[in-house]
């Protein structure tokens, strides 16, 4: 059983609530508590502060019951008020060590282990791309490669004397970002103006372009270059200060094109919106040109360098040992990097499936008839044009929308295709939160800015931010995360679908899914409110349920939440500060005085924390902001906050794409 041990922080407002793994040890000093008990790892808690020692405490389970013994302290610890030298410890007791007030809770659920009714699609670690044949439990043993070694494996922390006697290539830096997608440019796009220079960065990924697996996501849903994208995208990936948008750009240009009522219309439409005008999105390809220029112009290509991280370790010097492959099937190549500030912006690991359907693929070894819309599926409309058929849609939301679009464009060729969305059950309301309430039609929920605008940097984000983790989770729920923004060109083709006929909406849940004699598919229903089975044949089934970003899905944050016992928060992902720290990571040099690295998590496996809008451009931007911010309130080498004068003559420099150092 596990345990969550919940404070407030006193200086910052923030609430921390680690799951932790007994034996735990708490105290002021990382390297100084034990790393093993009667054989079995410590889970180490830092707390600081000076009243703190450098071990204090030390909470065990003795013959089923848990056990709290002070280990000499000089200040002592109180339970429930009471000053304790060794106790029972019960479910509820409040810990107080210094001017930490911490609760107790037993934990009796994990989510180390994947809930049954979840079925995912593993992206390659080589390519990135969905692969079929890897699931997410065989990800980390189809490619281990005999690396990391083991004494490296083990290690808590490592010395730079270990590393060298292993004979592998070691390089040495100052900023580290894993993933090299966007998440990654954008931190290292806001260094880099911050007066970090390109030979003190490197970013660790599969892509030499930042946006490759986002636009192989986008391509794969049906959204090509010329495509608007379907969620909010006010901020811009390739411009810290958001001025000139995406909309202004695009005026400009189509105003020297000489279609003004076209420029016009695109300045109404973000002076109006939502209000009075639909939600202005860029078109894909507009967003990956400008982040090129960027790209270009921070010198992305001199940082960036190819690798897949396999595991994490801290430093005996306060720095952290990054080991990572380049290996392709007829070389083995390994390295390590060792870096004191590291980001990491891994992104989406995995494919959401439902279940009903990843156990009809495993059944069957059919992967063409049955697709998640994340999949490259080009093929089914290409067939429908030519032959016509019946697809079976799941799942309501931004891709969904775009699939059914795409759908209606492939019926303009052939008027013989036939659309079934089946959803779980009606949407008679959407969600509601104080006097905000979300529109309904055909049961889509509608939301302009995805989340409520002032999630994004108004009232709702402070709420948000001194919240704790129970009362986030229930915010999230109240606020309803991402859904569909209104568009009128495809709410006029399920309204027109509706009418014709060739578009159905079934409400029922799935009992099973299995292949016909003439080769389509039965979906077996059990129609909502009513006790009687329907069944739905189909040419293909297109699952439009989403992404997933349980970090027990991606082998490497697994290693590294387990072997550091780090904490997740209550949607399963990684537990971060207000600035996007990984609190629990941080180090400090074997003497335990100084100032050591820090390691921060930004993106989708973070949701569930301080922002709510974590994996969207503004989000990203935001995470950067802010862990640049504590960057530099650390001093930290070159780095400069960026302040009035010296943003804008950095953005002088963006405009005319000079170099920002």
């Amino acid at each position: 059983m596990q345990i969550r041990l919940s404070w407030q922080n006193l200086e910052t407002g923030e609430w921390r609530t680690p799951v932790l793994t007994p034996p735990i040890a708490l105290g002021r000093v990382f390297e100084r508590m034990p790393s093993t008990v009667n054989g079995e790892r410590v889970s180490r808690l830092v707390l600081n502060g000076e009243r703190v020692s450098r071990f204090h405490g030390l909470i065990t389970w003795e013959n089923g019951t848990l056990m709290l013994t002070d280990t000499g302290s000089r200040n002592g610890i109180l339970v429930n008020g009471i000053p304790q030298t060794r106790c029972v410890l019960q479910d509820g007791d409040l810990l107080q060590i210094a001017h930490y007030n911490i609760t107790l809770s037993l934990v009796t659920n994990s989510f180390n282990t994947l809930p049954q009714n979840q079925s995912q699609i593993s992206f390659s670690p080589p390519t990135k791309l969905p692969d079929t044949d890897l699931s997410s439990s065989t990800v980390s043993s189809a490619n281990r490669e005999n690396f990391p070694p083991q004494s490296f494996v083990n290690s808590l922390q490592i010395s730079v004397q270990q590393l060298q006697t292993l004979g592998l290539p070691t390089d040495e830096i100052d900023y580290l970002t894993i993933g090299a997608g966007l998440g990654s440019f954008i931190w290292v796009d806001l260094l880099r103006i911050s007066g970090i220079k390109s030979n003190q960065i490197i970013a660790l990924g599969i892509d030499n372009k930042p946006y490759t697996h986002y636009q192989q996501l986008c391509l794969n849903s049906q959204i090509p270059p010329q495509e608007r994208l379907r969620s909010n995208s006010d901020s811009c990936p390739d411009n810290i200060w958001g001025w000139p948008s995406y909309a202004l750009r695009e005026a400009y240009t189509e105003a020297r094109q000489g279609q003004f009522l076209t420029a016009l219309k695109l300045l109404w439409q973000v002076f109006a919106e939502p209000t009075f005008a639909e939600t202005y999105t860029p078109r894909s390809g507009d967003v990956f040109n400008s982040i090129d220029r960027e790209a270009h112009r921070i010198q992305w290509s001199q940082m960036y360098r190819y690798g897949r991280v396999k595991s994490i370790r801290k430093m005996t010097d306060g720095r952290y040992a990054i080991a990572y492959s380049r290996s392709t099937e007829n070389r083995r190549d390994h390295g390590f990097i060792l870096a004191r500030y590291v980001q990491i912006a891994t992104g989406y690991p995995a494919i959401q499936f439902l279940p009903d359907l990843q156990a009809y693929r495993e059944q069957t070894k059919d992967f063409k008839t049955v697709v998640n819309a994340y999949e490259n599926h080009d093929y089914i409309y290409e067939k429908l044009e030519q032959s016509g058929g019946t697809v079976i849609i799941r799942g309501r939301g931004i891709v969904a929308s775009r699939i059914l679009q795409r759908l209606y464009e492939a019926r303009q060729k052939n008027s013989q295709i036939q659309i079934l969305h089946l959803m779980r059950s009606p949407k008679a309301q959407g969600n509601q939160f104080e006097k905000a309430k979300r529109t309904v039609e055909n049961h889509f929920e509608f939301q302009p800015f995805n989340w409520p605008k002032s999630c994004w940097g108004g009232d709702l984000r402070q709420q948000l931010e001194a919240a704790n983790p129970q009362a986030r989770l229930k915010l999230l729920e109240q606020w309803g995360g991402t859904t569909t923004a209104p568009r009128k060109d495809w709410q006029n083709i399920v309204n027109q679908g509706l009418r014709q006929g060739w578009y159905r909406i079934t409400f029922g849940t799935v009992e099973r899914v299995e292949p016909t004699p003439q080769g389509r598919t039965l979906t077996t229903i059990r129609e909502h409110g009513l006790n009687a089975n329907l069944q739905l044949e189909a040419d293909f089934i297109i699952d439009a349920t989403g992404l997933d970003a349980k970090v027990n899905t991606n082998p490497f944050l697994n290693d590294l939440v387990t072997h550091y016992n780090l904490p997740l928060n209550t949607l399963g992902r990684l537990s971060v500060a207000n600035d996007f720290e990984l609190v629990e990571m941080r180090n400090s040099n074997s003497s335990g005085e100084g100032f050591g690295g820090r390691m921060y998590a930004v993106g989708a496996i973070t949701l569930g924390g301080p922002y709510a809008a974590v994996d969207s451009f503004l989000g990203l931007q935001y995470a950067a902001l802010v862990s640049v911010e504590n960057l530099a309130s650390l001093s930290t080498p070159s780095l400069r906050k960026l302040t009035g004068w010296h943003s804008l003559w950095q953005w002088f420099k963006w405009v005319n794409n000079q170099p920002p150092n």
